[in-house]
């Protein structure tokens, strides 16, 4: 019930449309999301690591990549609101014989053990809470002294035209879509690199380190229509939208990633940042 009360916009959208888009499309995200998987996995690889907590892990990829890194040595544990995300990440797990377990459960309030994790780390998992503040401080208690904090996360819109083409382009004819508000849980709430490091203070963190990352990013254009048509503002409102609406929302989002097409693939750059941070010891 405590989770319900504090997050249950976002519970809400991951457990309905938006989370079941993200299991169907899972191999095509993997793929656009893996230069950040495999960052994520480099930081651990670096580090003498042995349990792990993936935050917003959602079907499971980098959980399991991280899994394997660990083998033997350790686990990697994911966390995620979304019941048939979790539900896919586990089916995941046990077919890749991976050393990961999955929790359901709101990173911001969830219960864990204290002192139980030598790092955490998120793809894009950790600009979704109501109260960042309340989320990280809670990350820093289930964190053993002097654990690593590391995650990416989306700088600004303005800086990722790519991210915001498709309700651009459709805003004429889906005149309801929301509007993005700043600071708001959402893919851009973590832009401000100086709101992210007063978050990462306030709630206990040190040595917080934030660097501006620009990683090229593909997928297949044969993919494209799916994309555009499944995720973000304009992919929830499409379910709702006549047929004649939908194809002419299609129609005209399609063309406007045109400058994004090159032949068969599409490309763009993620602009993100790279925040890490430390838990600090005897806290």
């Amino acid at each position: 019930m405590e989770m319900e009360r504090h997050n249950d916009e976002q519970i809400t959208l991951w457990n309905g449309v938006a989370g079941q888009a993200w299991v169907d499309e899972q191999a095509l995200l993997d793929r656009v999301l893996a230069p950040f998987q495999d960052l994520l996995v480099e930081t651990v690889r670096a580090s003498a690591a042995r349990q792990v907590l993936d935050v917003g892990c959602g079907t499971g990829s980098t959980a399991v990549a991280v899994a394997r890194l660990l083998a033997e040595r350790g686990r990697c544990t994911g966390i995620d609101v979304s019941e048939p995300m979790i539900a896919a990440a586990r089916a995941r797990a046990e077919r890749e014989r991976a050393p990961a377990s999955f929790v359901r459960g709101d990173a911001q309030v969830y219960a864990f053990q204290e002192r139980s994790f030598d790092m955490i780390i998120s793809r894009f998992g950790v600009m979704f809470f109501a109260d960042p503040v309340q989320a990280f401080a809670n990350l820093r208690r289930a964190a053993k002294d002097g654990a690593a904090l590391r995650f990416v996360c989306w700088r600004s819109a303005a800086e990722n035209p790519f991210m915001t083409t498709a309700e651009r382009a459709a805003a004429p004819l889906l005149p309801e879509l929301p509007t993005r508000l700043p600071d708001a849980p959402g893919p851009f709430a973590f832009a401000d690199e100086g709101r992210v490091a007063g978050i990462l203070k306030e709630s206990g963190w040190t040595e917080i380190d934030i660097q501006p990352i620009d990683v090229p990013c593909t997928l297949p254009e044969k993919e494209l229509v799916r994309y555009l048509s499944r995720f973000g503002p304009v992919g929830l409102a499409l379910r709702e939208a006549d047929e004649p609406t939908r194809t002419r929302v299609i129609e005209t989002v399609r063309a406007a990633f045109d400058p994004y097409v090159h032949g068969d693939e599409v490309r763009y750059t993620a602009a993100c940042w790279m925040v890490g941070a430390a838990a600090p010891a005897g806290d």
